[in-house]
């Protein structure tokens, strides 16, 4: 079958999801961009292809599809076997929650725990210690942008405040320019090629936030088609993974307000951050499918 074919007994998008998630399952294709099963892929796939909201499956499930529909969902699918590229770079598109984003094999795909918390109102009430007020938050630094996701997720959460999103690759900054402009941000959020504060001398932020790469070199050397589909130096973090959390650790301080503070994504790494900085009081933070691989410090207690 090549890529424009479809066998003519798949007719609906219930047809073609389980075509797809037999393929992938057959493929063993490896996920966690954004969906952790083959199921979630397939679905994303197919509702996206089609320009239909990617969280309303059951409505459209016997809808019957068109000639070019069900060649253009065939050609998706094969190259998803086929390539090995996560269906976010397929379509060009990937999502946070409500908000979507263009993103394409120049930076890596939107999937941070970050934004998951910022949606579910962590700088609300008291879940932080030494957390400011979003209304009151004036200056947000998104460090490691790639996107822009995060730096725009921000400025739905910090209504008031302008964010600078610093990348150190350019590439992955003209995917930001993009989304920027998607979401009509231009005049709050300003892309910084940095590599991390370098070209930040003497601006503070009421909050940092920061994603940076935390794959240790031996993990990424190893990696499974769909992650290196992914621009490498979005995930190399040294040796152990942890490289440019310490420089970030080290440096945050002086780049913080006095009620500042830094969150900060690095994935497994907690026990070799703990053992580093034994007397740095790290507020450790959980998602539905994490477990402290996010951490809150006030500027205080860096």
């Amino acid at each position: 079958m090549t890529a424009t074919q479809a066998p003519p007994e798949l007719k609906t998008v219930r047809d073609f999801l389980r075509h797809a998630v037999s393929r992938f399952r057959a493929a063993k294709l490896v996920h966690g961009h954004g969906v952790t099963t083959a199921f979630d892929e397939a679905a994303f796939l197919v509702l996206e292809a089609l320009h239909l909201p990617v969280d309303q499956l059951e409505p459209w499930l016997d809808a019957r599809l068109t000639a070019a529909e069900r060649e253009r969902l065939a050609g998706l699918i094969e190259a998803r076997v086929a390539t090995r590229k996560p269906a976010c770079y397929l379509l060009n598109r990937s999502y946070i929650r409500h908000l979507s984003f263009h993103i394409d094999e120049r930076a890596i795909i939107p999937r941070s725990f970050i934004g998951e918390l910022l949606f579910d109102g962590l700088f609300d009430g008291d879940h932080l210690p030494q957390a400011p007020d979003p209304a009151q938050v004036s200056r947000v630094l998104d460090l490691c942008t790639g996107s822009g996701c995060l730096a725009i997720v921000a400025a739905h959460v910090f209504p008031n405040a302008a964010i600078d999103a610093v990348d150190l690759s350019a590439d992955a900054l003209e995917v930001a320019a993009i989304n920027v402009k998607e979401h009509g941000l231009e005049d709050r959020i300003r892309l910084v090629q940095s590599d991390l504060f370098s070209a930040l001398k003497g601006d503070r932020y009421d909050v940092i936030i920061a994603n940076p790469p935390y794959v240790s070199a031996e993990e990424v050397a190893v990696f499974p088609a769909e992650y290196a589909a992914e621009p490498q130096m979005a995930h190399l973090g040294g040796a152990d993974g942890m490289d440019l959390v310490r420089s970030i650790l080290k440096n945050a301080k002086k780049h913080l307000t006095k009620n500042g503070g830094l969150l900060c994504e690095i994935g497994l790494g907690r026990a070799i951050i703990e053992a580093d900085y034994p007397d740095t009081p790290f507020f450790w933070l959980n998602t539905e499918d994490s477990e402290g691989e996010v951490f809150w410090v006030g500027r205080s207690d860096l």
